[in-house]
């Protein structure tokens, strides 16, 4: 039999304005202004500059007036916790309950556009100038003389070239997929003749099925009378196994060449580009950094942190609705098309207060952040030297601004800064602790510049194994084992000995 019990259980639930001032926290200075603009766009309340505060200033200094609202002012001043005493009292006197405000607005106020997943037909995505891999590959295939069938079948063929360059997919599959969404019957030997012709457009080693494929159709382009060219198709041809786990001798044995005449050949092939279609691309692939602080030390060895200006942007509340609330409020006539207006303003003023304060302490949390990881590697800030970098995890600086470790890792994952030695992102400088002989903690970020230089020194020709890189880090005073030697190297994308060898 079910019984109908109470339970009483204690929750914890974030404000609305807790939940935009996480968004906003996590968006790296680069995004923020095109989220700033969503937010102008969206509420009307919201302004942006200070075109008209001279005159507003003057205007209320005459009047001897104080100000409905306190404008965003230079970082380090904050704005008020409530709009002004004579708009809260207005606010406050309107004949309407919190369920009314509420009602059907879906929490508008802070579920703005931008915030919370976002569809991809939704985002704005910028548009290269340059044209796309498919557009130049149709544009070549159209200068082959194809009938219709044949270009139909090259169309589907350039519509499986990935973004590398490679078609994965079996020619079986293309068939296949030929014979069902077009209604065309082939088979792999006409896929494969036209894939032959799509095979020598520009870039070179465009549409192979695989690496090797790849690396012949770029050595077939070569002057073939250059025996160090003949010698690399050979090689990738008859030796690729060999060649990609760098077994050299057994290739100089099989093909009955000399040490100097594979080195002119690997030589060749380590020239040629394994992933072609990226070469189209380069232009949408660049990626600047907009770091979010600047730190400069001064003569005097003194440290001065700001922000980036895009991080402090000049936000404040409109005053036309300002004044527009307070004259509905003092209206005589209390319809339901007026009290419909005076929701529709204060969910807006409310919005738009919400948005400046969460801007607000987005800056204050990121400032507060920085310099406690500042005053923390002072070291490393004053020199420059990777050695210097003291171990740091993120609760270390969560206690020490007494803050979360989620709001220090919000910071920490999306943000970087400008110093004197170069571009940083915040991560850099976080590291977990490996001890000495002496028992002194260190960072492993001073092991892994240790760690490379050692693997720079080596000799290539005999690289030193895991094991031996172990010996070495041991007899220099770090207790490391053989296991985190490899996970340092694969952190640093450093192959295995038998990969770095070189002839």
């Amino acid at each position: 039999m079910q019984k109908i019990t109470q339970v009483q259980s204690l929750t914890q639930k974030l404000s609305p304005q807790q939940i935009q001032f996480i968004k906003l926290l996590q968006v790296p200075t680069a995004e923020l202004q095109s989220r700033i603009e969503e937010e102008l766009a969206e509420n009307p309340a919201l302004e942006e500059g200070r075109s008209d505060e001279d005159d507003y200033a003057k205007e209320k200094e005459e009047s001897g007036a104080d100000d409905d609202y306190d404008e965003v002012d230079d970082l380090g001043e904050g704005i008020d916790e409530e709009y002004g005493r004579e708009e809260n009292e207005s606010l406050d006197t309107i004949d309407f309950s919190m369920s009314d405000y509420m009602l059907d607005n879906d929490d508008a106020g802070y579920k703005m556009q931008g915030d919370g997943p976002v569809s991809e037909e939704d985002r704005e995505m910028p548009l290269s100038t340059s044209d796309s891999l498919t557009d130049s590959l149709m544009s070549q295939l159209g200068y082959l003389d194809l009938d219709e069938r044949e270009y139909a079948i090259g169309v589907q063929l350039i519509g499986n070239i990935d973004s590398e360059g490679y078609i994965r997919r079996e020619l079986q599959g293309i068939v296949n997929d030929l014979v069902f969404t077009q209604n065309i019957e082939t088979d792999e030997a006409e896929v494969e003749r036209i894939l032959r012709q799509i095979q020598t457009f520009e870039p070179p080693g465009i549409a192979a099925r695989n690496l090797q494929e790849c690396l012949e159709l770029q050595l077939k382009r070569k002057d073939q009378r250059d025996p160090n060219v003949r010698n690399a198709l050979r090689i990738i041809s008859l030796c690729f196994d060999e060649f990609i786990k760098k077994h050299y001798h057994k290739i100089e044995k099989r093909l009955d060449i000399t040490e100097e005449q594979l080195k002119e050949a690997v030589d060749i092939i380590v020239h040629l580009n394994p992933k072609p279609g990226e070469s189209t691309s380069d232009f949408s692939r660049n990626h600047y950094i907009t770091p979010d602080f600047i730190l400069r030390t001064d003569e005097a060895g003194r440290f001065h942190l700001t922000l980036n200006a895009r991080n402090a942007p000049d936000l404040r509340i409109s005053r036309s609705y300002i004044e527009m609330l307070d004259s509905y409020e003092k209206s005589s006539k209390k319809d339901k098309t007026l009290k419909q207006a005076v929701m529709f303003l204060k969910q807006k003023l409310d919005a738009a207060k919400w948005f400046i304060d969460a801007i607000k302490q987005r800056q204050q949390t990121l400032l507060k952040t920085m310099n406690a990881i500042v005053e923390y590697q002072q070291e490393y800030f004053r020199e420059g030297d990777e050695s210097k970098l003291k171990p740091m995890i993120l609760k270390d600086i969560a206690q020490k601004i007494g803050m979360d470790i989620s709001t220090v890792s919000r910071v920490a994952n999306s943000k970087s800064v400008q110093t004197d030695f170069g571009v940083f992102p915040l991560k850099h400088f976080f590291s977990e602790s490996i001890s000495t002989e002496s028992g002194e903690d260190v960072s492993s970020k001073e092991v892994k510049f240790i760690l490379k230089e050692i693997i720079d020194k080596e000799n290539k020709r005999k690289p030193y194994s895991d094991d031996k890189l172990e010996k070495i880090l041991n007899e220099r005073g770090y207790n490391i084992a053989r296991r985190t030697v490899a996970k340092y190297r694969e952190q640093m994308n450093i192959p295995v000995a038998r990969l770095r060898k070189e002839l």
